[in-house]
């Protein structure tokens, strides 16, 4: 059965999100503060601010799934608490009919703090620690308090066409990395996190929470050799690990056995693929 679809929040990632809904014969709407001009496709644009209430109250009827996966405009907490407390309540006050049946909100696994080499999946207790995992943890809170059925999908570090700044940084020789300490990293591709989040609304009971993240956690220090190697930059310094992004082993068992199955399943070979042949 189709589905009429709002993504609230549609960029890079909505709108990969939207092709494959299209693809199944979805009804897919796409809301942007400013909406892009038409260009013959079968998504259908909306202008909206998800800060201001009032410029909801013309959102389509008939919304049976929302999927939330905005970009706040800067990192501050004031910016995150707008677009993912506010905005959250404002789109779910607009949607007041009774359609809507499911709202999956991309988090992000900034709600985890510091495991080590720990592995850590949907039973580990969150502990952001900064503001940015905070917020979420907070939305994802209040989200699953209200009478709709909804999902949190914590997605890991995205890579794909358009995010390869971790090669750059690498080909210019700003990059390092510790070593000992390890301090465990986890990505996702781009297009593996769309395709898990059109496969969570398809599934008739799903759970409350899933990790998106591929099947192969890395030392930091693995993934930049293995990365400076490919496209021939120089070995990478020791440094200390990021703030704010605790070491640890994500696992996507949850996901997996939902019957999701990755395209990408190692972030090395991700990359190597979106790199042009040497």
């Amino acid at each position: 059965m189709s589905e009429r679809v709002l993504l609230a929040g549609c960029g890079d990632l909505g709108l990969r999100v939207a092709a494959l809904l299209l693809e199944q014969g979805d009804d897919v709407y796409a809301l942007r503060r400013h909406a892009p001009a038409p260009d013959g496709s079968s998504l259908r644009w909306l202008s909206g601010d998800l800060t201001q209430r009032e410029t909801l109250r013309s959102l389509p009827t008939g919304i049976t799934q929302l999927v939330y996966l905005p970009t706040p405009d800067a990192r501050e907490e004031a910016a995150y608490r707008a677009i993912f407390i506010d905005g959250l309540r404002n789109v779910l006050d607009a949607l007041t009919e009774n359609s809507l049946q499911r709202v999956l909100f991309v988090s992000s696994t900034a709600v985890y703090g510091e495991h080590g080499d720990q592995w850590v999946d949907e039973a580990t207790p969150p502990a952001p620690l900064g503001f940015n995992g905070e917020v979420l943890l907070e939305a994802e809170r209040w989200l699953a308090a209200q009478p709709v059925r909804s999902i949190a999908l914590r997605l890991a570090g995205l890579y794909g066409p358009g995010r390869i700044q971790l090669i750059e940084r690498l080909r210019s020789g700003l990059a390092s990395a510790p070593r000992k300490p390890v301090h465990w990293t986890n990505r996702i591709h781009i297009d593996d996190a769309a395709a898990a989040i059109a496969h969570l609304l398809r599934i008739r009971e799903p759970q409350t929470l899933y990790l998106g993240v591929d099947d192969t956690p890395l030392p930091m220090d693995e993934l930049y050799e293995s990365l400076a190697a490919l496209i021939g930059a120089a070995a990478v310094p020791e440094g200390s690990a990021p703030a704010s992004i605790g070491s640890k082993r994500l696992s996507n068992a949850r996901l997996r056995g939902s019957g999701f199955r990755f395209r990408w399943p190692d972030s090395r070979v991700g990359y190597a693929h979106l790199l042009p042949a040497r």
